[in-house]
């Protein structure tokens, strides 16, 4: 199982990335050496979307298709999966 994930950074910017564990992904993007480059200047995160995906392959895809998104189309799929 692999999660495609989108964190909130402290300077309100956003991460795209994909794990096999979310929660042990989410420990290391705020506390230790292992988090992403990006996030480790940005700590604490904040997750605001995640999603399962039964493969690599698919999670990857997903992830390429979001990170085109612009940072306001990030937000509306982020605000639609809270309000659904």
């Amino acid at each position: 199982m692999y999660y495609l994930y989108i964190l909130k950074c402290t300077d309100q910017t956003l991460y795209t990335g994909i794990t096999t564990d979310l929660e042990r992904r989410l420990k290391e993007h705020n506390s230790s050496a292992l988090g992403a480059k990006y996030t480790r200047g940005r700590r604490p995160t904040k997750l605001v979307y995640s999603q399962k995906f039964k493969n690599r392959s698919l999670a990857q895809q997903a992830e390429a298709k979001i990170k085109k998104l612009s940072r306001l189309d990030k937000l509306k799929l982020i605000k639609s999966i809270v309000a659904a």
